[in-house]
């Protein structure tokens, strides 16, 4: 074929089709699976750990504000601070009713430390051996009001609360090694035996309840010497924002009103949730160590594509002397880059998710994967395939079709 002028033309180069880019680039990965494998496991490593570093952090920080929506954050507590000289100070013995009389307040419950009191499984347990238990009177509906609720046996009612009878907290019961209510189980405080009717569950927003062994107020002074004095108040407001911050904003003075610099008055809810936004913070060291897997994964993938384009020159040569232009084996080897990065990319996310979703079952979670965790993964892994594979498809392309035959 010759053009007007009489030279002979050059046949253009055929088009490369998607479908033909993905089988060439393809080739190399099939023939040589197990360094492909290896390299890609990198990438996967990489990948895996960003999705499952982001993915258990959101499921935490889910579960966690979950359960602060469902215990509500309109509980306020109410605790005797220090006096001008830093001993404990003293919560007035009127404090929860003073309290009660508050515009928006619906419920008051309190407590009150039994002090110099420790509690053991047995009388023949050494006195040194305390457990880090605390013994409290209580109120007889603190469970409703702390967000927390009876898991075995019963709470205290008007009778037992007169009688040395006690309820445990979830740690208190655990750490006396105490896990069902039997017939005549009891407990060793203060020269005094204490029969238990139940166990409470798990106190969220009131995590010091956990460790305390509950006393009604009547026993407390009978039996253990109990000066009367609560320690804790805990306040129920109307459900809305602007009704628990009125109620905040005169908890000190209604407590306490001739030493109100004395009383410490928290929000346990806003805790929680400034300790849900800050569950990402040690995020930041395994993000990076994702990340130099991701590096190494790199390291791997130019690794094999620099010896893949060493190894199949000759085929380079034969496409360059049928027509392929440098372009198309440009295009090729940086398409098998980016494949071997997305495979490895693919796996990351799958193995993260699973790793994900198999510790949030176990501790009872909700699964939460962020969009941005697997679709970050897969887009650092595509971008890390192509930087690592532009270069050898450079090379490849620069080879020319003679030097290329005769090197191979």
């Amino acid at each position: 074929m010759t053009t007007t002028s009489g030279r002979p033309s050059t046949p253009s180069a055929a088009r490369l089709r998607p479908g033909d880019l993905v089988g060439l680039a393809s080739i190399g990965l099939r023939t040589r699976k197990l360094r492909a494998t290896l390299s890609a496991l990198g990438i996967a490593i990489g990948v895996a750990a960003i999705v499952a570093v982001l993915g258990l952090a959101a499921s935490s920080q889910a579960a966690l504000l979950d359960e602060i929506a469902r215990l509500g954050t309109n509980l306020l507590t109410v605790t005797n601070g220090q006096t001008l000289n830093g001993a404990t100070a003293e919560l007035p013995v009127a404090a929860p009713g003073m309290i009660a009389r508050l515009p928006g307040v619906q419920a008051v419950q309190d407590t009150g430390m039994v002090g110099n009191v420790s509690v053991y499984k047995s009388a023949l347990i050494p006195a040194i051996n305390t457990n880090a238990l605390t013994v409290d009177a209580t109120t007889l509906n603190l469970p409703a009001v702390a967000g927390t609720s009876v898991a075995q046996g019963s709470y205290l009612n008007a009778a037992t609360a007169r009688q040395p009878v006690a309820v445990l907290g979830a740690a208190a019961a655990r750490r006396l090694g105490i896990d069902r209510i039997r017939p005549g189980e009891r407990i060793w405080a203060g020269g005094q035996w204490l029969y238990v009717t139940g166990i409470l569950a798990p106190a969220t927003l009131a995590p010091e309840i956990d460790s305390a062994v509950l006393v009604g107020f009547p026993a407390a002074r009978k039996y253990l010497h109990f000066d009367g004095h609560p320690s804790e108040i805990y306040v129920r407001t109307i459900d809305t924002r602007a009704a628990t911050m009125r109620v905040d904003s005169l908890l000190g003075a209604q407590a306490n009103p001739e030493n109100s610099s004395q009383v410490t008055v928290s929000q346990p809810s806003a805790a929680l949730t400034a300790q849900a936004d800050a569950k990402g913070a040690l995020d930041t060291l395994f993000l990076g160590l994702g990340a130099v897997a991701l590096l190494v994964g790199a390291i791997g993938v130019a690794n094999i594509m620099v010896i893949s384009v060493l190894e199949r020159r000759s085929e380079i040569g034969l496409r360059r002397a049928l027509g392929a232009t440098r372009g198309q084996i440009r295009t090729q080897f940086l398409a098998e880059a980016i494949l071997l990065a997305l495979v490895g990319g693919t796996a990351g996310i799958i193995i993260g998710a699973i790793a994900t979703a198999a510790y949030a079952h176990g501790q009872r979670e909700i699964v939460v994967i962020p969009p941005q965790a697997w679709a970050g993964g897969l887009a650092a892994a595509l971008l890390i395939g192509a930087l690592a594979g532009l270069l050898p498809a450079i090379r490849a392309a620069r080879l020319s079709p003679t030097r290329a035959l005769w090197t191979a």
